[in-house]
């Protein structure tokens, strides 16, 4: 079961993404509370237990069911020169048959954001999905007014598609979110080919 759990990385300019392994719980549980005011407006409400070894754990058994089931793809963002946890993107819900898609979901720490990391690992993680996954569609969703997110996904080729009333429950609150996606072999905004009659 472990096997390609454990052989599962991708490669990016300056970072190595994969799943999250048991030791990763000082340096994530550390990250995640120093971040915990810039992450909180835009993410669902943390559980009490949300930094604890046991959540962890829970949460490290969960990706190795997910990679092995192939229902989703959680990988943290690892930075090689250093080895230093700088956040973790999710390709999760991935749906099969007729669908062939998933949807994106991620965050940076705070001390690591706007230094264009998540940009090269959305930009590593679709292409996966598209030429190692077979998946021909990815989706995100994020707040209207997270400018951040917003332009992090229009400029890794997402395109925008529409709003979702009452998507996610953000700080114990429903929240309307604003959608997108990446298509394989994307032709939207081109200009069609003439067919002949």
């Amino acid at each position: 079961m472990l096997r390609g759990f454990r052989k599962l990385r991708i490669e990016t300019e300056r970072m190595t993404l994969r799943p999250p392994i048991h030791s990763d719980f000082r340096p994530w549980s550390k990250l995640r509370a120093q971040s915990v005011d810039y992450l909180t407006p835009w993410e669902p409400a943390w559980a009490e237990d949300h930094l604890t070894r046991k959540a962890f754990t829970n949460r490290v058994y969960w990706a190795q069911r997910s990679v092995s089931g192939g229902t989703a793809l959680p990988l943290f963002l690892i930075r090689r020169s250093d080895e230093a946890l700088l956040g973790a993107i999710t390709l999760d819900n991935i749906r099969r048959g007729p669908a062939q898609s998933g949807t994106l979901g991620y965050w940076t720490g705070e001390p690591f954001a706007r230094n264009g990391y998540m940009r090269e690992a959305i930009t590593a993680v679709v292409h996966h999905a598209f030429t190692r996954l077979d998946l021909s569609r990815i989706e995100a969703a994020c707040l209207p007014e997270n400018a951040a997110s917003r332009g992090l996904l229009e400029t890794s080729g997402f395109k925008y598609e529409g709003v979702a009333q009452s998507y996610l429950q953000i700080n114990d609150r429903w929240r309307t979110h604003v959608l997108y996606a990446a298509l394989r072999g994307d032709r939207r905004g081109k200009v069609p080919t003439a067919e002949r009659a």
